[in-house]
């Protein structure tokens, strides 16, 4: 699952490969993402327990994807005007830690929103960092990436079934803990990460939104931007939906890890697929799945054979749809912007995108409800595939 850079880009050698070096880097990966995968599925739960009603759960949910929107640029643009990435890493994960402790303390809706936004400000900012970190890293040998990078999903398998079978014997209350050791691992190997050294590099000259603007990047963004519209129901009430419909909390647990144990399939099926098929094909499929799956959770929930169907899908809806969008960036944004055309599409999509999805969520749940929620999402998958359909071009024309 890792992102292959081209050899004209990637020049900045590594400062070493040993693989003695790589649990470092793998353990920060593996306690990252343990945090989203005990703040994904569960924070929302913990937020209905002390009281909070929809639209306050789905504003408080979007401030991460506005975080993840936004932070970024500032810290990027910080560890490149001081040139100490590494130390700016540890800056965000020391802030990261220190900002969550205000979770023990509050339970009010500005207490929360203030918590959440300033501890998001700073956790947002360590992956971009710690990828560009990881790329540098392994220099050439960027084929062991997806190696290292697995190690992320591993921990959201773990800290997600491993929570959902915990919560069904202890209070939901303890998921405060269970994010703070999340934290704590982060700022623990932040400080393990090997270091590395920069180089300059050749680049063009040509301005980054000539190709923004190209019609068939311009439709990429867009409908990536409504596949992350799409999924934001999901992330936001997906957990309380099987709770209401008579799930236990074990089982929403298992329910999520099926959905990434599948993405993880995905990302390593992903490169024989391209043998085979256009990138554009890939992503109309990945589009196609996300219809059926939104309509099978929207209609099909107290089926748990369809259910499992529907979970099944995010090896397309996410796994495929992100491999396949990222490569074709990677073919959009050459040279000097390539970085920036990442940057660009993670927070256009799952940052803009994420937080719409999340802040419209909570009117129409409690509202209409579940079904027109994620009936909506199909509707926006729906979308984004006419458009890929419609405004379609191969990158190579941009060259």
């Amino acid at each position: 699952m890792g992102i292959m850079i081209p050899a004209s880009y990637m020049c900045i050698p590594a400062l070493n490969t040993n693989k003695n070096y790589h649990w470092r880097i793998a353990g920060f990966y593996f306690f990252y993402f343990a945090f989203v995968g005990m703040f994904a599925p569960y924070w929302s739960l913990y937020l209905k327990s002390i009281q909070f009603d929809a639209v306050e759960i789905s504003i408080l949910l979007s401030v991460q994807p506005v975080m993840r929107m936004l932070s970024p640029n500032f810290w990027g643009w910080l560890a490149d005007r001081t040139g100490k990435r590494l130390m700016v890493v540890q800056l965000a994960a020391l802030g990261g830690v220190i900002c969550y402790l205000g979770v023990f303390v509050t339970t009010k809706f500005y207490g929360m929103l203030l918590v959440l936004a300033t501890m998001s400000f700073f956790w947002s900012a360590s992956m971009p960092l710690v990828e560009a970190t990881t790329l540098t890293y392994l220099g050439k040998n960027t084929a062991h990436y997806g190696r290292i990078r697995s190690w992320g999903s591993v921990g959201f398998i773990i800290a997600v079934v491993g929570l959902g079978f915990a919560f069904d014997y202890v209070a939901i209350q303890w998921l405060l803990w269970a994010g703070l050791f999340s934290m704590l691992g982060i700022l623990y190997f932040s400080r393990q990460i090997p270091p590395t050294t920069v180089l300059a590099h050749h680049t063009d000259k040509q301005p980054i939104m000539s190709i923004v603007l190209h019609p068939p990047v311009l439709a990429l963004l867009v409908a990536c931007f409504l596949m992350s519209v799409a999924h934001g129901p999901y992330y936001t009430f997906f957990s309380i939906y099987l709770v209401e419909q008579g799930y236990a909390k074990s089982a929403v647990g298992m329910l999520w890890a099926l959905g990434v144990i599948c993405e993880i399939g995905a990302f390593f099926v992903i490169p024989r697929l391209t043998k085979r098929f256009t990138l554009q094909q890939i992503l109309m499929l990945s589009f196609s799945c996300a219809v059926l799956r939104f309509l099978l959770i929207a209609w099909c929930v107290n089926s748990l054979g369809l259910l499992l169907i529907a979970q099944a899908l995010h090896a397309a809806t996410f796994g495929a749809f992100h491999a396949a969008a990222v490569a074709l960036i990677h073919q959009y944004f050459q040279g000097r912007h390539q970085s920036k055309g990442q940057a660009l599409f993670g927070s256009f999509t799952y940052g803009a995108g994420g937080m719409l999805g999340s802040l419209v969520s909570g009117p129409i749940w409690q509202s209409y409800g579940a079904s027109v929620l994620y009936s909506g999402s199909a509707i926006m998958a729906l979308l984004g595939l006419l458009l890929i359909g419609w405004k379609w071009e191969m990158p190579t024309n941009l060259r």
